[in-house]
């Protein structure tokens, strides 16, 4: 039977084994292989299931945001509106250690040495070193705080916002990937982009409240960039290969390598980018290999029916709590937080068996299924849901947690995918899709409000902290943390309360010790502070500070050799202490070893040039020792070295006052009210130095300010009676 016009005309590209094409003659069939046709028949029919899929989810997502622009613009918008509370926070919790304490951000610090340096500035080297490598996380704060002239926190949280909407903006390409496959046309065209699904995996996880923590602490900035890094370098291995028509599956070699560079640069940035690596196997395996995992696992299980047996763990359990109801979250879940399962009697032991059903159930449906695009999908789910959490899973190795909201940002899409699985799932075997509809849409607007909720608790440290109260009551970091935020506001007595509850909480908590006793000595209330500071350092002998807090206690109880014998010991455990060096010249001054003192404090200058109250301890020792010319050529080092310091600047006025340099002590007076007007003794020295040198009007002047700002000041209210009885006596002369 003949036909005629454009739209009936079979078209064979060649392709035979021999090389050489054929063409049908007029009339004549066209005949394709029994093994073609079934590979046609097959990609037809994992499209078709990608595709229904797809469509079991078109009564919840609108057709008008489908196109890929409208979706990521409404999934970077709603990722955006998340976490916009935050952007003008504070830097919070361990934000002052990786920022404000890191010296790697300043300009002074070669940048060679981020890459010598841990996340939080020190030596990988040393003993007190973190080990964690992020030179490439913490290069961004640099240039941060460069372009932002300093440590304005803002700068630093609209980044963090900017990477989280990027990062989900390109989780609906990833999604798209691995909802719809890499199967293409002969034109390059991928066949099924699975717009709903991906559209929807994408906003459950640009909402997800679990996130707030890497969003909203810019810490939180190693694991957004880690993400973003990892999600580039999986899309970079999907670039490298595609599949077209009858062809078979071709790959780019630039594209794989750019995919490990991409990698090495996730793993730069934390260190759960390297495990992208494990991930680009699976897909390769699932996806471009096309692994027939349920034959696979038939003659496993044929040749050998064991099974391993499975560790329960409850902690896991917690964390796949947090990704389903992420509505109790906390800045830190140690000390307490989560206490131990001790009996198979205890009721939370069915935590751990729920989550390993759960996923023993997935896992063979990803096995074992019929139906290979639902093979696919949850394998690929799981892949993402537990590979990137395998680092943090103590499995390996330890490390130093065993829940961290942080580590569940890259896991959290896996989990997306497999709640939007499930959500088609549904939708396709109930009647009630309004209703499925609904609780998605719930689902978006409740997370959501969590989001900024959490992103506004995180602004400050006070409400970070006290927002974990009612999470973990049983914290003792949680306690210890409100109380030092509370001590450094002032508010002392509510401080000790915290501390105190911190203590009870775990009594080896050293650190809550060493601050608890530290304000108890400021209250002079030393024979308890004593006793605190002395249990810290037999729990932790090692605790330097510690040491010099009993120091500095023992010294104020005039117990001067034990005083002594602790800051030694401070200094042996932690050889460059400025601090400890500057307090033990305080000893030794008290004790009059004026020789030892000044070493002391020559040391802490060494170790710290701009430790201000060591350099004004030695100008004042020297001056009251009669040793002017020498105070002078340490207040002239002082001030090279720390020029816009007023208190040295007045203590070197003074000493050039004593020898008579008067007119440079008067600049240098004038030049620290100017900074530091409301300083009563500034004014008074400088009206002494006007009496000496005659300024008399001056003088009177001076004093008076001095006696208005502090009027108990007795050596001032003598000087000021001398000067108004000598202006007295000139006044009758000249009558």
């Amino acid at each position: 039977m003949s036909c005629r016009g454009a739209g009936c005309g079979v078209k064979v590209t060649a392709g035979a084994a021999n090389g050489r094409g054929e063409r049908a003659g007029r009339g004549g069939s066209v005949r394709i292989s029994n093994q073609h046709n079934a590979g046609a028949r097959g990609r037809q029919a994992a499209v078709f299931k990608m595709t229904e899929l797809d469509a079991d989810l078109d009564h919840i997502i609108p057709a008008s945001v489908l196109p890929p622009f409208w979706a990521k613009l409404v999934v970077g918008f709603v990722s955006l509106v998340c976490f916009a509370r935050s952007y003008d926070g504070d830097f919070v919790f361990d934000d002052s250690e990786a920022i404000i304490n890191n010296k790697d951000l300043r300009a002074d610090t070669p940048l060679g040495d981020l890459w010598h340096h841990d996340f939080w500035g020190s030596r990988l080297s040393s003993n007190t070193s973190h080990k964690s490598y992020r030179p490439l996380t913490v290069l961004t704060f640099r240039i941060n705080y460069y372009l932002s002239g300093g440590f304005h926190p803002m700068s630093f949280h609209v980044i963090n916002i900017l990477l989280h909407g990027g990062i989900s903006v390109l989780m609906v390409d990833v999604f798209s990937v691995l909802f719809g496959g890499l199967q293409y046309t002969s034109k390059g065209r991928r066949l099924n982009l699975a717009p709903r699904s991906s559209l929807l995996a994408a906003l459950l996880f640009a909402v997800h409240p679990v996130h707030t923590e890497c969003v909203a602490g810019v810490v939180g900035r190693a694991d957004l960039l880690g993400a973003l890094f990892f999600l580039l370098s999986f899309l970079g291995y999907c670039k490298a290969f595609r599949e077209t028509g009858n062809k078979e599956g071709t790959h780019s070699t630039f594209w794989v390598l750019l995919s490990i560079l991409l990698g090495a640069v996730a793993m730069l940035c934390k260190e759960q980018g390297i495990t992208v690596l494990g991930l680009n196997a699976v897909f390769d395996i699932l996806v471009i290999g096309k692994l027939n995992v349920l034959e696979m696992v038939q003659k496993v299980l044929h040749k050998d029916k064991s099974l391993e047996a499975i560790n329960y763990n409850y902690y896991y359990s917690l964390n796949a709590w947090l990704l389903l109801c992420p509505w109790w979250l906390c800045f830190d879940w140690s000390m307490g937080c989560i206490p131990l399962i001790k009996s198979a009697g205890d009721w939370r032991v069915t935590a751990p068996v729920a989550l390993w059903l759960c996923l023993i159930g997935l896992i063979c449906q990803a096995l074992c299924s019929e139906d290979s695009h639902r093979r696919r999908i949850l394998t690929l789910g799981l892949g993402f849901l537990i590979i990137p959490f395998l680092p943090a899973s103590n499995l390996f190795f330890r490390v130093g947690f065993v829940v961290a909201e942080r580590v569940l940002y890259l896991p959290s899409a896996g989990y997306c995918m497999l709640l939007t699985f499930g959500f088609g799932a549904l939708s396709k075997h109930t009647k009630k899709k309004k209703l499925v509809a609904a609780v998605v849409l719930g689902i978006l607007f409740i997370n959501m409000l969590r989001c900024m909720i959490r992103s506004g608790e995180w602004r400050n440290e006070e409400q970070l902290f006290r927002s974990a109260l009612s999470v973990c009551p049983l914290n003792a970091k949680v306690h210890y943390n409100v109380g030092k935020n509370l001590a450094d506001k002032g508010n002392q007595t509510a401080a000790i309360r915290y501390y105190r509850e911190a203590v009870r909480l775990n009594p080896k908590y050293v650190h809550a010790m060493n601050n608890l006793g530290n304000i108890l000595k400021e209250r002079n209330e030393l024979q308890e502070a004593e006793e605190l500071l002395s249990l810290a350092v037999q729990i932790q002998p090692d605790f330097a500070a510690a040491w010099m807090n009993l120091g500095i206690v023992q010294n104020s109880l005039k117990r001067f050799e034990a005083a002594e014998q602790s800051y030694r010991t401070a200094i042996k455990h932690r050889r460059k202490y400025p601090d400890c060096y500057y307090n033990l010249g305080r000893l030794y001054a008290d004790l009059n070893r004026h020789v030892d003192a000044l070493n002391a404090w020559r040391n802490a200058t060494v170790l710290k040039p701009e430790h201000s109250l060591a350099w004004n301890n030695m100008i004042i020792l020297l001056d009251n020792t009669g040793n002017l010319a020498q105070a002078e050529a340490v207040g002239r080092e002082a001030l090279e070295l720390i020029p816009n310091d007023h208190s040295l600047m007045f203590s070197l006025a003074n000493v050039l006052g004593k020898s008579q340099k008067y007119k440079e002590s008067e600049a240098l007076f004038l030049k620290a009210i100017k900074a530091h007007p409301n300083a009563a003794s500034y004014h008074g020295n400088l009206a002494v130095l006007y009496h000496r040198w005659g300024h008399l009007d001056l003088a009177k002047k001076h004093y008076e300010i001095s006696l208005q700002l502090d009027p108990t000041a007795l050596g001032t209210k003598e000087n000021y009676g001398l000067l108004r009885r000598k202006l007295e006596q000139m006044q009758k002369k000249n009558v």
